[in-house]
């Protein structure tokens, strides 16, 4: 059985789950998720904990099983704390300002670049640390806007200029080696 499948998921207070045959909705304070399932996996409500179950041992459902069930955990984390993916603006001259809640970036570009945040994500700048804050309730979307983001102005490896993830280990290269004095 699937390690990771087969734990139990708490609901915390303030979170309702509706199970629909194969359809769960999850509303929370920080908002509400809908997310179709595979009908290989069931999905039961017991006292306050969801438990995901599989029809069968083939890998491919055993795989089924594990995601379902992290996927289902992440929605209920989301509707409950959300998530948050923290960006850094490295480079002289590189900085990122709030324009309402549009974010600007100017990355070493003509123009700046403008960033419309879609519906559940938000922006937060801290422009003493340049640093970029994704916010929202699934954990999908805060990836892939700020994959987006970091897109834009990705750091470069002479000197590390660009946008980065918190903490992400540039590899740097050597730059031009003067040539040798006979």
């Amino acid at each position: 059985m699937s390690r990771i499948g087969r734990l139990p998921i708490t609901v915390p207070a303030g979170v309702k789950v509706d199970i629909n045959g194969n359809e769960v909705t999850v509303k929370g304070p920080k908002g509400e998720m809908k997310r179709l399932f595979s009908p290989v996996v069931k999905i039961d409500q017991d006292n306050g904990t969801l438990t995901v179950t599989r029809s069968s041992d083939e890998a491919a459902i055993r795989a089924l099983h594990g995601t379902s069930r992290a996927i289902l955990n992440n929605m209920v984390v989301g509707v409950s704390q959300g998530f948050t993916v923290i960006l850094e603006v490295d480079g002289v001259g590189y900085r990122a300002e709030m324009n309402g809640k549009n974010l600007m970036l100017y990355v070493g570009y003509s123009a700046p670049k403008e960033v419309v945040p879609p519906e559940g994500i938000s922006f937060d700048v801290d422009t003493k640390t340049r640093q970029i804050k994704v916010m929202g309730y699934d954990r999908e979307q805060v990836g892939q806007v700020a994959a987006e983001i970091r897109f834009i102005r990705p750091p470069e490896p002479y000197k590390g200029k660009g946008i980065h993830y918190l903490g992400e280990k540039i590899r740097r290269k050597a730059g031009k080696s003067g040539k040798a004095k006979k």
